[in-house]
């Protein structure tokens, strides 16, 4: 006599793998939209904060008035026509390194405390992300910030230009949380010192960068 197994028994038993499934599924909807919220606010956060690292670093090392003449040697000739302009690497150099050592300084000081979270943020829903009393979060943050010169010229009147110069600091964030890790670049240009040049600008400096379009200076790089 053969044994057959009862239709419910099966049944059964295949009603628990769907729901086992389904709960399966769930769980990992949840982390993922979970993770992919708590990561967007602790970028958020973490952006704030490397703004102000970099402005404060930039009071810092621009505290003293930087004038033109200090970044850059402009020479004519006879007639008063402008023939070269020449960069000062040595005074380049300081504010940028000073720049990027303030700035990573700061970054690693003003992240040691994490960053809050609000608790709407752990159901996963961004509609939800900036509600409920705040949760401290741990994060690690890797930070590499590099600081570069750039400058532009402007025509400013008859045979008038304009020359204005710029620093640019860029920061490389890696946020590490249990949630997981996100990678952003914050960008932060800052007029450093201009000067309206009398006399006609060769061409060739008019469609180009003195500091070589993006001149990469004293990067540096802590966990």
């Amino acid at each position: 006599m053969k044994y057959r197994r009862p239709k419910n028994k099966v049944r059964r038993r295949v009603i628990l793998a769907l729901v086992a499934l389904s709960f399966i599924v769930l769980v990992i909807v949840l982390h993922l939209n979970i993770t992919r919220v708590l990561t967007s606010v602790a970028e958020a956060s973490m952006r704030s904060i490397t703004t102000v690292a970099v402005n404060d670093a930039v009071y810092y090392t621009l505290s003293d008035r930087v004038r033109y003449e200090e970044l850059v040697t402009v020479s004519r000739d006879g007639e008063g026509n402008i023939t070269a302009i020449s960069s000062n690497p040595f005074q380049i150099n300081r504010i940028a390194r000073d720049t990027a050592y303030m700035s990573q300084e700061n970054l690693q000081k003003m992240s040691e405390d994490g960053v809050e979270v609000p608790l709407g943020a752990f159901f996963g829903i961004e509609a939800w992300a900036g509600f409920g009393p705040k949760i401290h979060m741990k994060i690690i943050p890797i930070s590499n910030v590099e600081c570069r010169f750039a400058s532009a010229f402007e025509e400013a009147g008859v045979n008038q230009t304009k020359h204005s110069i710029y620093l640019e600091i860029v920061a490389d964030i890696s946020i590490i949380m249990p949630s997981g890790t996100r990678n952003f670049a914050s960008l932060t240009e800052v007029l450093i010192c201009e000067s309206v040049l009398v006399g006609k600008v060769p061409e060739v400096y008019l469609q180009s960068d003195i500091f070589g379009g993006g001149y990469d200076l004293a990067p540096t790089k802590s966990p």
